[in-house]
């Protein structure tokens, strides 16, 4: 089979935006911050990782609409 001739991709733009940047940031840390809080209130860790996730994916979408 003849393939065409294909051009590499350029790899000189950022990966992600600065938005989406600070939007996983402040996910991240709201997540970790309520997964120590549910840990320091006497949650078995694997409860508190679970309200860690579940803060970050709420905060990916409270600040992606706040931000920007």
């Amino acid at each position: 089979m003849h393939r065409p001739d294909r051009t590499p991709p350029e790899r000189d733009g950022p990966l992600l935006t600065q938005r989406a940047a600070l939007v996983f940031l402040l996910a991240a840390l709201a997540g970790v911050g309520a997964a120590v809080l549910a840990a320091l209130a006497g949650n078995a860790w694997p409860v508190a990782v679970s309200m860690g996730c579940g803060a970050a994916v709420t905060g990916v979408m409270f600040f992606k609409e706040i931000i920007g």
